[in-house]
């Protein structure tokens, strides 16, 4: 660890916000839309964090048809449901507040498409402290979350941040993959959706916001 970081990246579901349960029903709409049988809740869970379409491949066994018309009925019932009133995780909005205060430029870098995760933010009103917001394209083209974190840190890049010295959070390997994949450390959040196992690779694990605060401004 070599902090001051010069740049923070954080992943939104499962680590600043508690989306699980606006995601999950709406998977399970989606899925009595197609006439499919409804995964249980703790099943359902695993779909939250990875790009969506490699879950409707993966999880799902869909094909480019199917996880096309499954999109457009998840989206459309997760918009009109409530999907930007999130509850945001205890201690993470005075976190990011204090991060900001420092001086240290924030991006969030999440698989959820950029409108999304920007509703998310500002119904939690703390889109004021994030510089770059990255996340999937509406084509899903861009999901990949070593796509996510290398354009984040682009856009860093555009507004003359400092990425000298960056660190990803997140609360899945995704997260962890994601940043060794562009060559930065991760710090994993256990109060979000991954299992333990999967902080393997991370720098450090840490299950508060203020240990988390404890690593980011020492």
């Amino acid at each position: 660890m070599k902090p001051p970081w010069s740049c923070i990246l954080f992943d939104l579901d499962g680590t600043i916000a508690d989306s699980a349960p606006g995601i999950t029903s709406s998977l399970g709409y989606m899925f009595e839309k197609l006439g499919r049988p409804v995964p249980s809740e703790e099943e359902l869970r695993a779909w939250v964090g990875p790009p969506i379409l490699d879950s409707f491949r993966d999880l799902a066994g869909m094909d480019q048809v199917e996880s096309a018309q499954a999109l457009a009925i998840y989206r459309q019932h997760y918009l009109a449901n409530g999907g930007s009133d999130v509850p945001i995780y205890p201690g993470i909005a005075s976190l990011l507040r204090s991060i900001h205060r420092a001086g240290i430029p924030l991006a969030l870098a999440t698989s959820k498409p950029e409108f999304a995760a920007s509703l998310i933010l500002d119904h939690g009103n703390i889109t004021q402290y994030f510089r770059v917001i990255s996340g999937s394209s509406i084509d899903e083209i861009r999901s990949a979350k070593s796509d996510i974190v290398a354009e984040a840190l682009t856009r860093f890049r555009m507004i003359k941040a400092d990425v000298g010295n960056p660190v990803m959070v997140g609360d899945r390997f995704y997260d962890v993959d994601g940043a060794q994949d562009n060559g930065i450390p991760a710090i994993f959040v256990e109060w979000g959706y991954g299992a333990q196992e999967e902080s393997a690779g991370s720098i450090a694990s840490v299950n508060s916001s203020a240990e988390l605060k404890a690593v980011l401004l020492p």
